[in-house]
């Protein structure tokens, strides 16, 4: 396997979607300071979106969890 085709593969190995995993799980710090934000300026709309991109959040790392079960031993970076 050229080492082309291994970077091509890194966002279905288990590395990359660990990488994906902290990279969304990053994102909630910035959803978290909006949310905290808009509850102090009593800003609804603001909590509204700031809710949805939490759910949003949530929702992708509940994927690529099921993404990383998948994967189990077939990582594309080992074989």
């Amino acid at each position: 396997m050229s080492a082309l085709n291994k970077a091509k593969g890194f966002k279905k190995s288990k590395s990359g979607t660990y990488l994906s995993m902290a990279g969304t799980a990053f994102g909630a710090l910035g959803v978290a300071k909006q949310i905290k934000k808009a509850r102090a300026e009593h800003d609804t709309l603001r909590l509204i979106d700031a809710t949805v991109s939490a759910v949003a959040i949530v929702t992708g790392l509940a994927i690529l969890y099921r993404e990383l079960k998948r994967l189990g031993d077939d990582d594309v970076l080992l074989g």
